[in-house]
């Protein structure tokens, strides 16, 4: 799955490439006014990324599913986690610099 979409996106890139460079050729020959050019160039990158984008959304829901039957914590999940953990453990060393008369074991 992860080599297709490589593939994908490598095609895309190499045809940016290559349309940029037939358009700048059709200006150099005088086919095309340069703002025509540039024209071209920025209405087909739109299209491609609005396309990037949505194959972005469809890629994360594809993969998002199976996670979500697999149960498996997403980054957010984890990173409020790792959050809790830092104030829990921010608000026991208060309790215990609180408390000097209690003796803590060690960690």
């Amino acid at each position: 799955m992860f080599e297709i979409i490589r593939r994908a996106l490598m095609a895309g890139l190499g045809m940016q490439a290559k349309l940029k460079e037939f358009i700048d050729e059709l200006v150099k020959e005088g086919e095309l006014s340069k703002t025509q050019g540039a024209r071209l160039i920025r209405e087909w990158s739109d299209k491609a990324d609005k396309t990037g984008k949505d194959l972005s959304k469809s890629i994360v829901a594809l993969v998002g599913k199976p996670l979500e039957k697999m149960n498996i914590p997403t980054k957010d999940e984890v990173e409020e986690l790792q959050r809790k953990v830092q104030g829990l453990s921010a608000r026991v060393e208060r309790l215990e610099e609180a408390m000097p008369s209690v003796e803590t074991t060690e960690r």
